[in-house]
């Protein structure tokens, strides 16, 4: 069975203080902001509830997301807007909603464990992790933090912007989302240069 927090105690052993694990979650999507999250998991904690956002039921991601705040494990949120998405592409929007995320971390982090292939902006020692969700339980975590707030985010938009049923496909492009923008046009949380969006741009 893979440890999938060797990486961590490795660092720690050397004496390093505080790993933060960094991910982010909403690139593909054609509306809504891209979120990511930053979580420093305490070496005692059970890290190995912490799986991949991707591979856990909404409701799953909900209960660990609570089981960070219960416990008061250290987290960020970070994020990058529509507009911001737009204008710097979605790539740069991503490691700088990265970056805001390890900034609004209460305890400053010693090494970062990023997932994907690109580092981040900042002096802090750090790693790029490709598919760093599987090789790391901080990663999991920050990708489970950066998930749930975007949803909870398109909920709310979702209540600003009814037309568009943001609650059922949260930004992505489904069929569903597709024929709303084609019946309705974009509105200001569509990334305006996306394929699907900016042909209604005018």
């Amino acid at each position: 069975m893979n440890d999938v927090f060797s990486i961590e105690r490795a660092l720690q052993s050397q004496g390093v203080q505080g790993v933060a694990g960094v991910d982010e979650a909403g690139r593909g999507p054609l509306a809504g902001p891209v979120v990511a999250g930053a979580v420093i998991l305490p070496a005692g904690c059970d890290y190995s509830v912490f799986k991949d956002s991707k591979k856990l039921s909404g409701t799953r991601r909900e209960v660990l997301f609570a089981k960070l705040c219960d416990e008061q494990i250290p987290y960020g949120v970070g994020l990058c807007s529509p507009a911001e998405i737009d204008e710097i592409n979605i790539l740069q929007a991503s490691l700088l909603a990265m970056k805001r995320a390890v900034l609004d971390l209460k305890l400053q982090p010693g090494y970062l464990l990023i997932d994907g292939k690109f580092t981040i902006d900042m002096d802090i020692p750090q790693e790029a992790l490709v598919k760093g969700e599987d090789k790391s339980s901080s990663i999991a975590a920050a990708s489970i933090v950066a998930k749930v707030t975007r949803d909870m985010l398109m909920l709310e938009y979702d209540r600003k912007y009814p037309l568009y049923q943001f609650a059922r496909h949260k930004g992505y492009p489904t069929k569903l989302h597709k024929s709303m923008i084609v019946e309705h046009g974009f509105c200001p949380i569509h990334r305006r240069t996306f394929k699907g969006v900016k042909e209604f741009c005018k």
